[in-house]
């Protein structure tokens, strides 16, 4: 008795747009979602200014976040399934 395998096609996000706005990285997929993290996620990016930061470009058709002056490379994929490098920290709000 064989046995088939069936293979599921999904396409990996990619991105169609990305910017920066106090210190959130915001990427626009090719879905219609848009998702943002903080820069504070991976370890360059937390010690980049907001000038660096904003400096982001979108390479290889989508797929990868570059920032050239601080040699940082993330990939869209990643993000999306929520590989960062370091954890999230909640800030403190007094009220």
């Amino acid at each position: 008795m064989g046995s088939t395998a069936i293979k599921e096609n999904r396409l990996e996000p990619a991105a169609i747009r990305v910017w920066t706005e106090n210190r959130f990285i915001y990427v626009e997929l090719t879905d219609g979602r848009i998702i943002g993290f903080p820069a504070d996620r991976f370890k360059l990016l937390s010690r980049a200014t907001n000038e660096q930061l904003a400096k982001v470009e979108l390479r290889l058709n989508g797929f990868a976040l570059r920032w050239e002056e601080i040699d940082e490379d993330i990939t869209v994929p990643g993000i999306v399934a929520g590989n960062f490098q370091l954890p999230y920290l909640v800030k403190n709000i007094e009220q």
